[in-house]
């Protein structure tokens, strides 16, 4: 397993266990549709998330969520209407980045809400 690969799963499990710590319950991982993957999608109350994780190490080239562009945004959309039409979901839909910086003394994961439509 690549060194990029592994850092894609931890990054993946922080998130999860951090959204998991926040009240939410995990329905799929790694979710993928044609071209599209996303990494978690959760449920609190009525509410099913789709949520990108984005982990970096340095700040150098900017913060974790500027690295989601408009073709991972629109692939997302894409599985995210297929999987709400696989389980006729009724409920409200949302699409949020939990970015996680790993910094020298910490770690900073933040859930950045309604990330785009």
């Amino acid at each position: 397993m690549s060194d990029k690969i592994k850092k894609g799963k931890e990054g993946e499990d922080m998130a999860a266990r951090f959204l998991i710590e926040k009240g939410f319950e995990i329905m799929e991982r790694n979710y993928r549709y044609k071209r599209s993957e996303i990494d978690l999608i959760v449920k609190k109350n009525n509410w099913l998330i789709f949520v990108e994780v984005k982990l970096r190490s340095s700040d150098l080239y900017g913060y974790p969520e500027d690295f989601v562009d408009y073709k991972k945004v629109r692939n997302i959309m894409d599985g995210a209407e297929q999987y709400t039409f696989e389980n006729n979901w009724q409920g409200n839909v949302r699409y949020d980045i939990v970015s996680i910086r790993l910094l020298k003394n910490k770690t900073e994961i933040i859930q950045i809400e309604d990330a785009f439509y």
